[in-house]
């Protein structure tokens, strides 16, 4: 449950085909151009094109084969040259030159001044390419990371939610101890805070004298990684204003400490515009993964923080507080008149049983009153096994099947 005030202000969105639609587009506009400019030599010239094109893509691929099989066969690739072979060849590149070799084979002959044009054609090529003319720009090379999931913020997402959460969200509820009601005690109230600057402070109450430390929860324990035991620890947090207090279980995501302490290494190569694109990046990557997740889903709440509130000291706690009050807007449920002849729920038997009847026993339902009485289930994953806990409809003349 990812909540993000102006969220689509500040995310970047994947990127969209519509650069490959344009191309496309321009370029059948343009051969129609051609077309009609010398229709009479457009099969030929477009063909000696495809032909220049052709070659100089097996050339520079050949390039590449020479330098993976000379220096990088043993240790990249094992020595298999398949491998090899695939990585610097592309699928097009090998049928265009079948397609050339068959051209030949039927004697498709060109004249010298065409032979002198392609040869022109292919070292004009190779040299832009070799200076870098010719090479993907940086919006490319960003989408290209961002396809294949090649970012270090993709990287420290999963870390992050196969090494942690995936374990901890899960097992975490609030201590009875912050909780007024067995509802409160049902509703785990878990944030976690991603500043924009990716500046992770030691302690909360150091950014906002509002947030009060309360008490860490019981650890939780496996074994992982050759460590007996491993523990797992999170803190419970006091948000105090306007003589109000709200607790939740509170903690920034700890991977943006590497992408912060990054940015200041300069052997890393990593800025401060491209910090703050990691940290947009992990926060969607880690929304998507959690939106995923079975065992985590509804089970936290994502807080990006601005780092434009330079002045404020209580930014925070009101951050926080507004992103409680909206998770409590959308699991409180609003009393609605209870249709007539409805159904009565059949009471339920086991741990869920237990819980109702608690609820029941702790508020009593008045027999006049015409507002239905809300049932809670004691959460559970959500891979169990489905069980069937309701009987048929009790009308008098609904089907029953033997």
């Amino acid at each position: 449950m990812s909540g993000v005030m102006g969220e689509d202000s500040l995310v970047p969105r994947a990127r969209s085909r519509l650069p490959v639609v344009c191309t496309g587009g321009l370029g059948l506009l343009t051969l129609l151009f051609a077309w009609l400019l010398d229709s009479d030599k457009f099969i030929e010239r477009t063909g000696m094109i495809a032909f220049c094109i052709t070659v100089e893509r097996f050339i520079h691929s050949m390039c590449l084969f020479a330098e993976e099989g000379l220096f990088h066969s043993k240790q990249r690739y094992r020595g298999r040259i398949n491998e090899i072979f695939q990585t610097c060849f592309r699928g097009h590149v090998i049928l265009g030159m079948c397609a050339i070799f068959l051209m030949l084979k039927l004697q498709w002959s060109f004249s010298e001044e065409q032979w002198s044009t392609m040869a022109l054609m292919c070292a004009v090529y190779l040299l832009l390419k070799c200076l870098g003319v010719l090479g993907p720009c940086p919006v490319e090379i960003s989408e290209i990371c961002e396809m294949k999931k090649m970012n270090v913020a993709h990287g420290l997402a999963w870390s992050f939610y196969i090494g942690y959460l995936k374990f901890v969200l899960p097992g975490t509820f609030l201590s009875p101890l912050h909780c007024e009601t067995i509802l409160e005690l049902l509703l785990v109230r878990r944030l976690i805070l991603l500043p924009l600057n990716a500046k992770v402070p030691f302690k909360p109450e150091e950014e906002d004298t509002n947030v009060v430390f309360q008490e860490n929860l019981p650890e939780l324990e496996r074994d992982t990684a050759g460590v007996r035991k491993r523990s797992y620890k999170n803190s419970v947090y006091k948000i105090i204003q306007n003589n109000e207090a709200f607790s939740c279980v509170l903690e920034y995501a700890t991977p943006l400490l590497t992408l912060y302490q990054m940015s200041h290494e300069s052997s890393a190569g990593f800025g401060e515009r491209e910090r703050k694109q990691q940290v947009l990046l992990f926060y969607r990557t880690l929304s998507q993964i959690l939106e995923n997740s079975l065992e985590c889903r509804n089970r936290y709440r994502l807080v990006l923080l601005n780092d434009e509130h330079t002045g404020d000291p209580h930014y925070l706690s009101r951050e926080i507080i507004q992103h409680l009050k909206q998770q409590d807007g959308e699991i409180h449920m609003d009393h609605i008149q209870e249709p007539p002849n409805e159904v009565q729920p059949v009471p339920e038997e086991g741990p869920i049983g237990n819980i109702n009847g608690a609820l029941r026993a702790n508020f009593p339902e008045d027999p006049v009153s015409s507002n239905p009485t809300l049932m809670f289930s004691q959460p559970q994953s959500l891979r169990s096994e489905p069980v069937e806990t309701t009987d048929h409809f009790n009308q008098p003349n609904a089907r029953r099947w033997d």
